[in-house]
């Protein structure tokens, strides 16, 4: 295994656990107001909205998906670049396109018309593929990638957010006595 797919492999183990230690570390930092808890929803609901629309359209394994979420990209990609991103992600993807590539004879054409990263604006056309889904959103598939639980660990962080911020509120009342 060379170094690079080892890290791959790596990458992908750790990134959701490493999301739980980032989300501790978050929730004991924090200094939360009623003000940035609210303002932080504008970027917390579409992300998760985005997240629960594409975990709707992916068959995991199975399939290319070639529209949805899938068939554009957003300039807000951009912007998500990081260092923790080209960390975690960089390899996962390179993972993923190496598992896509060994699996689905038609990945390259799907690469050549589906940027990585950079943005699109138009949906990409494809041949039509007979083993495909039908490119429909699917409630089902939704479920099956577990994306709830996405929005329960969003409800759990905003819930840790505002009992904290509730305690805060009364350890500097019973201060103010």
């Amino acid at each position: 295994m060379s170094e690079r797919t080892r890290w791959q492999a790596i990458a992908r183990r750790i990134r959701v656990p490493l999301g739980f230690v980032f989300a501790g570390v978050f929730l004991w930092r924090a200094q939360p107001t009623w003000k940035t808890m609210l303002l932080s929803l504008l970027l917390v609901v579409p992300g998760l909205w985005l997240r629960a629309y594409a975990a709707g359209y992916v068959r995991k394994n199975a399939e290319l998906t070639f529209t949805g979420p899938y068939a554009y990209t957003s300039w807000v990609i951009l912007i998500a670049l990081a260092v923790l991103f080209a960390a975690i992600y960089a390899p996962t993807i390179l993972s993923e396109e190496a598992y896509l590539r060994e699996h689905f004879a038609g990945f390259d054409a799907y690469a050549a018309k589906v940027p990585r990263l950079l943005p699109r604006l138009t949906p990409a056309s494809f041949p039509v593929d007979e083993n495909a889904s039908g490119g429909r959103f699917s409630g089902e598939q939704w479920r099956h990638h577990r994306e709830y639980n996405a929005l329960m660990g969003a409800g759990a962080i905003y819930a840790a957010l505002a009992v904290r911020l509730f305690l805060n509120h009364h350890a500097v009342m019973r201060s103010l006595r």
